[in-house]
């Protein structure tokens, strides 16, 4: 007699979690399906649209309706204005006003001898403005090349005019290295040369003098003109309109007679011509 053999049947407990599983991992799929293909579309069309924007922004930014017509440049009385307009067309032959690299205009034009400080803005649609703060003459420098300009920071400008007014006298003895120490020195040099200039115009003594030797800091001298001879006058440090009366007292008369004073302190000491 034959034995038959059974096969257990799966009970369906056993078949319930592994359903579950499946539907949950649908489920998860759905989700992430749901939530991420709408976010990428949107995430395309916004780059899209960027790239259409930014297209657009340079072709309407490039156009001729940027292009510089009018340069308007204020402030000026002895920098050059077509100097000023030439940087300007040349840094935005191209670019355009928009466009315009306003810092790399300001650089260029504050490099200009007379040009202290420089504002560059645009006047859209066509135009664009810069506005200049110069540099203000002071002081004239006898140096090797003749007589020069220079403002209050020692900085040289220019060669003096032949029809252009001048201060009474002029500043000897500048440093022209190009060195920290000279430029601090040299505009020491000037600050002392306006100290003297405006004390001795309060006492008329100016006319007097026809040069200021400060090559020496700490024993400035006035050059002045007696008989028909210069004389040297030694000053010190201060109370420049008082010494200086003192020693032409001494001299009046005496250039002739007189090489050197020096008048920086209670007594006169007085160096004769050999």
């Amino acid at each position: 007699m034959a034995i038959q053999k059974t096969t257990p049947r799966r009970t369906n407990a056993a078949k319930r979690p592994r359903k579950r599983a499946a539907v949950n991992r649908r489920k998860t799929y759905g989700k992430f399906a749901n939530f991420f293909v709408p976010l990428f579309f949107v995430f395309g069309i916004l780059v899209c649209l960027g790239v259409l924007a930014l297209m657009g922004y340079r072709t309407v930014t490039a156009s001729t309706f940027f292009d510089v017509k009018t340069i308007d440049v204020r402030g000026l009385n002895r920098a050059s204005k077509d100097d000023i307009e030439k940087i300007v067309s040349r840094q935005t032959e191209k670019s355009g006003v928009w466009n315009a690299d306003l810092n790399v205009i300001k650089t260029d034009v504050e490099r200009l001898t007379f040009v202290k400080s420089a504002v560059v803005s645009r006047v859209l649609p066509d135009g664009l403005r810069v506005s200049v703060r110069e540099r203000v003459p002071r002081v004239i420098a006898r140096i090797n090349a003749g007589d020069f300009w220079a403002d209050e920071e020692s900085v040289i400008l220019g060669a003096v005019g032949k029809d252009e007014a001048r201060p009474p006298f002029v500043l000897r003895g500048w440093d022209e290295s190009k060195t920290e120490k000279s430029a601090k020195d040299n505009q020491e040099r000037v600050k002392i040369y306006l100290k003297m200039l405006n004390e001795w115009q309060d006492f008329e003594l100016a006319r007097r003098v026809i040069s200021v030797n400060l090559a020496d800091l700490q024993d400035p001298q006035a050059i002045i003109k007696d008989s028909g001879e210069s004389v040297t006058v030694s000053l010190g440090k201060e109370n420049f309109a008082k010494r200086l009366q003192k020693a032409l007292e001494v001299v009046a008369n005496k250039g002739t007679q007189i090489e050197a004073i020096i008048s920086n302190g209670q007594n006169v000491i007085v160096k004769y011509r050999s």
